[in-house]
């Protein structure tokens, strides 16, 4: 699993002029799925990304996770973190999981991360959505599982 994690003030998700998701300061999470993707890397990815200390104390230093300020999370699918641009100029998805076993590991992921407690949000998987996000800092770490 891929995912951009963007700290943030705020963030939105509209589909078809319709907020359907949104948040106050927290994170914003795009999530892609990739082929042989697991619940084990569902696991590694929550627990990494709710433990992250970037948001400051009083001296300016990443101190805090979005746990300890009782954030928000907005998580929004997107297959487009595997892209793969190596040849020509239009992407390739071949890295990218099949939509229905990635929603359904998308949706587990959604599940992991209510069972935090935490306001979560998400989007809607395979819509065509206009996503807002005042990035807070700015702030965006770019997470892999295969590499955690």
């Amino acid at each position: 699993m891929r995912a951009v994690v963007q700290r943030v003030k705020s963030s939105k998700v509209v589909v078809d002029g319709k907020v359907v998701g949104e948040i106050g300061e927290g994170l914003n999470i795009l999530l892609g799925v990739g082929k042989g993707d697991t619940e084990e890397d569902i696991k590694k990815l929550v627990d990494k990304v709710l433990n992250l200390r970037i948001f400051e104390n009083e001296e300016g230093k990443f101190y805090y996770s979005v746990m300890d300020i009782k954030g928000e999370l907005l998580i929004v699918s997107q297959f487009t973190l595997y892209a793969n641009v190596k040849k020509g100029r239009r992407p390739s998805f071949e890295e990218a999981e099949k939509p229905q076993r990635a929603k359904e590991l998308y949706e587990k992921a959604v599940e992991e991360f209510r069972k935090s407690g935490l306001k979560v949000e998400t989007g809607i998987f395979g819509a065509m959505m206009d996503v807002f996000i005042e990035n807070w800092g700015p702030v965006t770490i770019i997470l892999d599982t295969k590499n955690l």
